[in-house]
Protein backbone atom coordinates (compact mmCIF):
# COMPACT_ATOMS: atom_id res chain seq x y z
CA UNK A 1 0.00 0.00 0.00
CA UNK A 2 2.97 2.27 0.66
CA UNK A 3 4.13 2.17 -2.95
CA UNK A 4 0.62 2.58 -4.30
CA UNK A 5 0.30 5.76 -2.23
CA UNK A 6 3.70 7.05 -3.37
CA UNK A 7 2.76 6.34 -6.99
CA UNK A 8 -0.51 8.21 -6.50
CA UNK A 9 1.18 11.30 -5.06
CA UNK A 10 3.81 11.34 -7.79
CA UNK A 11 1.05 11.19 -10.40
CA UNK A 12 -0.64 14.08 -8.60
CA UNK A 13 2.60 16.08 -8.80
CA UNK A 14 3.11 15.46 -12.52
CA UNK A 15 -0.50 16.14 -13.54
CA UNK A 16 -0.71 19.24 -11.35
CA UNK A 17 2.56 20.59 -12.76
CA UNK A 18 1.28 19.91 -16.28
CA UNK A 19 -1.95 21.77 -15.50
CA UNK A 20 -0.14 24.77 -14.03
CA UNK A 21 2.19 24.93 -17.03
CA UNK A 22 -0.70 24.82 -19.49
CA UNK A 23 -2.61 27.51 -17.60
CA UNK A 24 0.30 29.95 -17.54
CA UNK A 25 1.16 29.29 -21.17
CA UNK A 26 -2.35 30.53 -21.89
CA UNK A 27 -1.72 33.75 -19.95
CA UNK A 28 1.87 34.68 -20.78
CA UNK A 29 3.87 34.19 -23.97
CA UNK A 30 5.45 30.74 -23.76
CA UNK A 31 8.97 32.11 -24.24
CA UNK A 32 8.52 34.59 -21.38
CA UNK A 33 7.12 31.91 -19.07
CA UNK A 34 9.92 29.44 -19.80
CA UNK A 35 12.47 32.22 -19.31
CA UNK A 36 11.06 32.85 -15.84
CA UNK A 37 11.42 29.13 -15.12
CA UNK A 38 14.93 28.97 -16.61
CA UNK A 39 16.63 26.87 -13.85
CA UNK A 40 13.88 24.26 -13.90
CA UNK A 41 13.62 24.28 -17.69
CA UNK A 42 17.38 23.75 -18.04
CA UNK A 43 17.48 20.86 -15.56
CA UNK A 44 14.45 19.15 -17.11
CA UNK A 45 15.91 19.54 -20.60
CA UNK A 46 19.25 18.05 -19.49
CA UNK A 47 17.37 15.11 -18.00
CA UNK A 48 15.48 14.68 -21.26
CA UNK A 49 18.71 14.70 -23.29
CA UNK A 50 20.28 12.18 -20.92
CA UNK A 51 17.25 9.93 -21.40
CA UNK A 52 17.70 10.13 -25.16
CA UNK A 53 21.40 9.26 -24.91
CA UNK A 54 20.86 6.37 -22.47
CA UNK A 55 18.25 4.74 -24.69
CA UNK A 56 20.30 5.20 -27.85
CA UNK A 57 17.75 7.57 -29.33
CA UNK A 58 18.46 10.13 -32.01
CA UNK A 59 19.15 13.63 -30.72
CA UNK A 60 18.43 15.86 -33.68
CA UNK A 61 17.46 19.05 -31.88
CA UNK A 62 17.62 20.28 -28.31
CA UNK A 63 17.22 24.00 -27.65
CA UNK A 64 15.88 25.97 -24.72
CA UNK A 65 13.64 28.11 -26.91
CA UNK A 66 12.04 27.01 -30.15
CA UNK A 67 11.53 29.66 -32.79
CA UNK A 68 7.96 30.89 -32.86
CA UNK A 69 6.48 29.13 -29.82
CA UNK A 70 9.33 29.74 -27.37
CA UNK A 71 8.91 26.26 -25.88
CA UNK A 72 11.99 24.03 -25.43
CA UNK A 73 12.58 22.17 -28.68
CA UNK A 74 13.27 18.46 -28.41
CA UNK A 75 13.51 15.61 -30.86
CA UNK A 76 9.95 14.84 -31.93
CA UNK A 77 10.67 11.26 -33.07
CA UNK A 78 13.73 10.08 -31.10
CA UNK A 79 13.36 6.37 -32.06
CA UNK A 80 15.00 4.84 -28.95
CA UNK A 81 16.81 1.57 -29.55
CA UNK A 82 15.33 0.07 -26.39
CA UNK A 83 11.79 -1.01 -27.32
CA UNK A 84 8.83 -0.33 -25.00
CA UNK A 85 11.00 0.76 -22.06
CA UNK A 86 12.83 3.45 -24.04
CA UNK A 87 10.00 6.02 -24.04
CA UNK A 88 9.43 5.30 -20.35
CA UNK A 89 13.06 6.10 -19.53
CA UNK A 90 12.92 9.26 -21.66
CA UNK A 91 9.80 10.37 -19.77
CA UNK A 92 11.22 9.45 -16.37
CA UNK A 93 14.65 11.11 -16.38
CA UNK A 94 13.43 14.75 -16.55
CA UNK A 95 11.21 14.02 -13.53
CA UNK A 96 14.10 12.34 -11.75
CA UNK A 97 16.36 15.31 -12.53
CA UNK A 98 13.83 17.83 -11.16
CA UNK A 99 13.13 15.65 -8.12
CA UNK A 100 16.83 15.34 -7.33
CA UNK A 101 17.28 19.09 -7.70
CA UNK A 102 14.34 19.72 -5.34
CA UNK A 103 15.94 17.39 -2.79
CA UNK A 104 19.23 19.31 -2.77
CA UNK A 105 17.53 22.72 -2.81
CA UNK A 106 15.44 21.72 0.20
CA UNK A 107 18.44 20.32 2.03
CA UNK A 108 20.55 23.45 1.65
CA UNK A 109 17.98 26.26 1.51
CA UNK A 110 14.55 25.07 2.58
CA UNK A 111 14.97 24.18 6.24
CA UNK A 112 12.91 27.06 7.72
CA UNK A 113 9.90 26.41 5.48
CA UNK A 114 10.13 22.61 5.56
CA UNK A 115 10.23 22.60 9.34
CA UNK A 116 6.88 24.41 9.55
CA UNK A 117 4.99 21.99 7.30
CA UNK A 118 2.99 19.09 8.77
CA UNK A 119 3.71 15.75 7.10
CA UNK A 120 0.46 14.00 7.99
CA UNK A 121 -1.53 15.49 5.09
CA UNK A 122 0.39 13.54 2.45
CA UNK A 123 -0.31 10.09 3.80
CA UNK A 124 1.56 7.05 2.57
CA UNK A 125 -1.68 5.10 2.62
CA UNK A 126 -4.74 5.85 0.55
CA UNK A 127 -8.31 6.06 1.90
CA UNK A 128 -10.70 3.23 1.11
CA UNK A 129 -13.97 4.90 2.14
CA UNK A 130 -15.90 7.89 0.84
CA UNK A 131 -15.44 9.80 4.09
CA UNK A 132 -11.72 9.07 3.92
CA UNK A 133 -11.55 10.53 0.41
CA UNK A 134 -13.21 13.76 1.56
CA UNK A 135 -10.88 13.89 4.56
CA UNK A 136 -7.98 13.58 2.13
CA UNK A 137 -9.29 16.46 0.02
CA UNK A 138 -9.85 18.66 3.08
CA UNK A 139 -6.35 17.80 4.22
CA UNK A 140 -4.89 19.20 1.00
CA UNK A 141 -6.60 22.55 1.61
CA UNK A 142 -5.10 22.58 5.10
CA UNK A 143 -1.73 21.66 3.63
CA UNK A 144 -1.83 24.64 1.24
CA UNK A 145 -2.82 26.88 4.16
CA UNK A 146 0.14 25.58 6.15
CA UNK A 147 2.49 26.29 3.25
CA UNK A 148 1.24 29.88 2.93
CA UNK A 149 1.68 30.38 6.68
CA UNK A 150 5.18 28.89 6.56
CA UNK A 151 6.26 31.13 3.68
CA UNK A 152 4.83 34.24 5.37
CA UNK A 153 6.74 33.43 8.55
CA UNK A 154 10.10 33.24 6.76
CA UNK A 155 12.49 36.17 6.90
CA UNK A 156 12.90 37.25 3.27
CA UNK A 157 15.66 39.66 4.21
CA UNK A 158 17.86 36.56 4.10
CA UNK A 159 18.75 35.75 0.50
CA UNK A 160 18.34 32.00 0.96
CA UNK A 161 14.60 32.29 1.53
CA UNK A 162 13.86 34.13 -1.70
CA UNK A 163 16.16 31.89 -3.74
CA UNK A 164 14.56 28.78 -2.26
CA UNK A 165 11.00 29.87 -3.08
CA UNK A 166 12.03 30.82 -6.63
CA UNK A 167 13.85 27.54 -7.28
CA UNK A 168 11.01 25.53 -5.74
CA UNK A 169 8.50 27.16 -8.09
CA UNK A 170 10.76 26.62 -11.12
CA UNK A 171 11.53 22.97 -10.37
CA UNK A 172 8.03 21.90 -9.39
CA UNK A 173 6.35 23.45 -12.43
CA UNK A 174 9.01 22.02 -14.73
CA UNK A 175 8.03 18.55 -13.59
CA UNK A 176 5.45 18.99 -16.36
CA UNK A 177 6.48 16.58 -19.14
CA UNK A 178 7.70 17.92 -22.45
CA UNK A 179 5.50 17.70 -25.51
CA UNK A 180 5.09 14.08 -26.57
CA UNK A 181 6.43 12.61 -23.31
CA UNK A 182 3.37 12.86 -21.05
CA UNK A 183 2.34 9.24 -21.59
CA UNK A 184 5.89 8.00 -21.04
CA UNK A 185 6.21 10.02 -17.82
CA UNK A 186 2.95 8.66 -16.39
CA UNK A 187 3.86 5.09 -17.31
CA UNK A 188 7.32 5.61 -15.81
CA UNK A 189 5.83 6.56 -12.44
CA UNK A 190 3.53 3.53 -12.42
CA UNK A 191 6.32 1.16 -13.50
CA UNK A 192 8.70 2.62 -10.92
CA UNK A 193 6.15 2.21 -8.13
CA UNK A 194 5.20 -1.34 -9.08
CA UNK A 195 8.81 -2.34 -9.68
CA UNK A 196 9.98 -1.00 -6.33
CA UNK A 197 7.10 -2.76 -4.57
CA UNK A 198 7.94 -6.05 -6.28
CA UNK A 199 11.68 -5.89 -5.58
CA UNK A 200 11.28 -4.98 -1.91
CA UNK A 201 8.66 -7.70 -1.44
CA UNK A 202 10.83 -10.43 -3.00
CA UNK A 203 13.99 -9.39 -1.18
CA UNK A 204 12.13 -8.57 2.06
CA UNK A 205 13.75 -5.17 2.20
CA UNK A 206 12.75 -3.00 5.15
CA UNK A 207 10.19 -0.27 4.67
CA UNK A 208 12.19 2.59 3.03
CA UNK A 209 9.91 5.30 4.38
CA UNK A 210 11.96 8.11 5.87
CA UNK A 211 10.81 11.37 7.36
CA UNK A 212 12.93 13.47 5.05
CA UNK A 213 11.54 11.87 1.91
CA UNK A 214 7.96 12.24 3.06
CA UNK A 215 8.56 15.86 4.05
CA UNK A 216 9.97 16.73 0.62
CA UNK A 217 7.05 14.99 -1.06
CA UNK A 218 4.69 16.96 1.16
CA UNK A 219 6.40 20.23 0.25
CA UNK A 220 6.25 19.42 -3.47
CA UNK A 221 2.54 18.54 -3.35
CA UNK A 222 1.75 21.65 -1.28
CA UNK A 223 3.66 23.95 -3.65
CA UNK A 224 2.00 22.53 -6.76
CA UNK A 225 -1.51 22.64 -5.28
CA UNK A 226 -1.00 26.25 -4.24
CA UNK A 227 0.29 27.12 -7.69
CA UNK A 228 -2.69 25.36 -9.28
CA UNK A 229 -5.23 27.19 -7.11
CA UNK A 230 -3.53 30.53 -7.75
CA UNK A 231 -3.18 29.88 -11.48
CA UNK A 232 -6.87 29.00 -11.81
CA UNK A 233 -7.88 32.22 -10.05
CA UNK A 234 -5.55 34.36 -12.17
CA UNK A 235 -6.60 32.62 -15.38
CA UNK A 236 -10.25 33.21 -14.53
CA UNK A 237 -9.60 36.87 -13.74
CA UNK A 238 -7.68 37.37 -16.99
CA UNK A 239 -10.47 35.72 -18.96
CA UNK A 240 -13.07 37.92 -17.27
CA UNK A 241 -11.11 41.09 -18.03
CA UNK A 242 -10.70 40.03 -21.65
CA UNK A 243 -14.42 39.39 -21.92
CA UNK A 244 -15.34 42.76 -20.41
CA UNK A 245 -12.93 44.61 -22.72
CA UNK A 246 -14.58 43.18 -25.82
CA UNK A 247 -17.01 45.47 -27.63
CA UNK A 248 -20.60 44.65 -26.76
CA UNK A 249 -21.37 43.72 -30.36
CA UNK A 250 -18.62 41.10 -30.49
CA UNK A 251 -19.42 39.39 -27.18
CA UNK A 252 -20.88 35.89 -27.52
CA UNK A 253 -24.62 35.90 -26.85
CA UNK A 254 -26.19 33.39 -24.54
CA UNK A 255 -28.62 30.87 -26.05
CA UNK A 256 -31.57 32.51 -24.34
CA UNK A 257 -30.65 36.00 -25.57
CA UNK A 258 -30.27 34.88 -29.17
CA UNK A 259 -33.97 34.05 -29.56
Amino acid sequence: MLYVAMTFWLLVCVLTAWGVHRLWCGILPVKVFNTLLLPGTLIALLGHILGLLVTGATVNTATLYKDGSGDPETTTDPKPRIPVIGPVIIGMLPLLACGTAIFFVVQYLGGPILGRLPSNFVRLELPTTLSGIFDLLRGQISLVESLVAAVRAVDFHEWKSGVFVYLLVCLTIRMAPFEGTLRGALVAIVVLGLGTAGVTSMLEVADPRVQTGQSILTLTVAALLFLLFTSLLIRGAVGLVQLLRQPAASRPLSRGASH
